[in-house]
């Protein structure tokens, strides 16, 4: 771009910076609602949600940070259309724009299901639905225990199908509401009823399907703790197979219907023979099959090189070990001899400058009573104890008299 005949050029972040103050600037940007689905949704581990917002013919990058989605009620996911209000900026260090979001709301939900997945949180997070806290269902109960309404589909549903199965056991079902203001405690009141006993040895807790508040007796937090605190293992059939309720998560054993429920609790010896039979021939092919595949590959590796002829895989090797052998010598004699030549040169240097290498040659070096060296006439007085180290040993004198040479004498 050309101003006033001159090119002006800008680098990416300058451009970046500018377009960043636009938006910052631009006040409808800074506080909106946005809604969309949720795709490519991420939760760190350090807390901060990454996800892509997007309809029919665009999408958006998000990010809601840890502060902001504590608050939330829900674990977002893809494919989930929800509301969310926050600002939008660029993130200079990818050049990108994106959605920082604040808030967020499912779209449509209404006040049940927010409750549902309040309490649903609540009870996970203090281990409710752990699979070790589960007990394991008896394969063979003598008596089941139903807690249901005696009048609707799913106590007909579960006693048609204990009628068809052939085993030594019955059923003691005992009434309630299973929808209304007086269900939850009814519910609650049976499972205590039926732990207080000591002839029941599976507890069934069923109702047909129907809508979220049909349903809501077993969303409800003392359904759900009393069938958490059962002594006795509990198979929850709620509904239909695509509903779910509290007490699905809490109970030992889910079933999709009541008819399943049913059929859970009371799997006949005849089944279960031919379960364990089915079982034990599929065991016995798995092992022949593992047995096989075993076989066959000690074959193929006993035919390989390092079992026919385990001495060649050594020889290249041996080899380059002789010769990083002869080069270790060789690189050890050179240095050697490099600092041997170095060694002899000083030594010859030195022993050239030695003080003893001068008195050898006839050389006498004086100095006074204090150790002091004579350098000079100027340094001693008639009379003076003079001291003469010579090659061979030490000479005591007394200087008679001295003479100094004139400037230019010999």
């Amino acid at each position: 771009m050309e101003l006033n005949g001159e090119l002006k050029l800008f680098t990416v972040e300058e451009i970046t910076n500018y377009l960043k103050g636009i938006i910052n600037n631009d006040r409808l940007l800074q506080d909106f609602w946005i809604t969309g689905e949720i795709s490519n949704f991420y939760h760190h581990s350090s807390g901060h949600m990454y996800f892509t917002l997007k309809d029919s013919s665009s999408q958006l990058k998000c990010v809601m940070f840890k502060g902001y989605n504590n608050s939330l009620d829900f674990e977002p996911e893809d494919g989930q259309k929800v509301t969310v209000r926050g600002n939008l900026d660029i993130y200079t260090r990818r050049g990108e724009y994106q959605f920082y979001a604040r808030e967020m709301q499912v779209e449509g939900r209404g006040a049940l299901f927010i409750a549902f997945e309040k309490l649903k949180k609540k009870l996970k997070k203090e281990g409710l639905f752990a699979p070790e806290e589960k007990k394991a269902v008896p394969i063979l109960a003598r008596r089941i225990g139903i807690v249901t309404s005696p009048t609707g589909a799913a106590v007909r549903d579960v006693l048609s199908v204990m009628k068809r199965r052939r085993g030594n056991f019955s059923a003691l079902i005992v009434p309630t509401h299973v929808q209304g203001e007086k269900a939850a405690a009814e519910i609650t009141e049976a499972l205590e009823y039926l732990n207080s006993r000591d002839d029941i040895d599976l507890i069934i807790v069923t109702r047909g399907g129907g809508s979220i508040e049909d349903l809501w007796s077993f969303n409800e937090e003392i359904v759900a703790r009393a069938i958490y605190n059962s002594r006795l293992p509990v198979i929850s059939g709620v509904g239909h197979e695509t509903d779910f309720t509290i007490s699905d998560f809490v109970a030992d054993l889910r079933a999709p219907t009541p008819s399943a429920a049913a059929e859970i609790a009371t799997a006949n010896r005849e089944e279960i023979i031919n379960r364990l039979d089915n079982l034990k021939e599929r065991l016995k092919t798995s092992v022949k099959n593992e047995l096989k595949s075993r076989k066959e590959k000690v074959n193929s590796l006993s035919e390989r090189r390092i079992f026919v002829k385990p001495e060649e895989l050594f020889i290249q090797y041996e080899q380059l070990l002789d010769q990083f052998e002869s080069r270790l010598k060789h690189e050890i004699e050179n240095t050697y001899n490099k600092y041997n030549n170095k060694y002899q040169i000083l030594y010859e240097k030195l022993n050239n400058l030695s003080p003893l290498n001068t008195l050898s040659r006839g050389y006498a070096v004086l100095s006074d009573k204090n150790n002091k060296l004579i350098k000079t006439v100027d340094d001693v007085e008639k009379e003076d104890l003079l001291y003469a180290k010579l090659v061979d040993g030490k000479l005591d004198l007394r200087l008679e008299s001295k003479e100094k040479a004139g400037e230019y004498d010999d």
